[in-house]
């Protein structure tokens, strides 16, 4: 079985609604703090529309900066997030099936498979919680799970299945059979 540890978040990628702060150093004039529109591009004075959307804000600095080129000499471009809109919905943890308050909890860095059940009240008396399992899309699109022995965790503190979570997880905790 592959260990679901969690990666490091490369890099953050641009997406509809956040809300950017362009800088050019020595050239307050050239400094916006703009939101990214529906089509996943942002106006910037002087050089106009630049795509943002699914990108890094090094990529988009660095396209500003090569644009900004014409007319500044050097430009030192920041790309700052401000808020961070997009990704509301895609960063975070849904804890369903036998527990007290099935939830979708914000992704939180360092969270794990524990934390996100108590977010969700614990489990039931009618939970089969060493038959948890914790639902991941991969990058090829498929659906990876992973068998979670939730009830050790929770009565002997064996924390060898309280893997961290990442953005997009679902966990399931069952009813027994009777």
């Amino acid at each position: 079985m592959l260990n679901p540890e969690a990666h490091a978040v490369s890099s953050y990628h641009i997406g509809v609604d956040d809300q950017l702060q362009i800088s050019v150093w020595h050239n307050p004039d050239l400094s916006v703090s703009v939101p990214v529109r529906p089509d996943g591009r942002i106006t910037v004075p002087l050089i106009g529309d630049v795509e943002a959307g699914g990108h890094t804000p090094e990529e988009v600095a660095a396209v500003i900066k090569d644009k900004l080129q014409s007319y500044v000499r050097d430009p030192q471009v920041a790309v700052i997030l401000t808020q961070l809109r997009s990704h509301e919905y895609l960063s975070r943890v849904r804890v369903t099936g036998a527990v007290r308050t099935p939830v979708s909890v914000p992704y939180r860095q360092g969270m794990t498979v524990l934390d996100a059940v108590l977010a969700a009240g614990g489990t039931t008396e009618f939970a089969a919680p060493d038959r948890t399992e914790l639902y991941r899309k991969s990058d090829d699109a498929t659906t990876k799970s992973y068998a979670v022995h939730l009830g050790d965790i929770l009565q002997k503190g064996a924390l060898d299945t309280n893997y961290p979570v990442q953005p997009g997880d679902v966990i399931t905790v069952p009813q027994r059979s009777f």
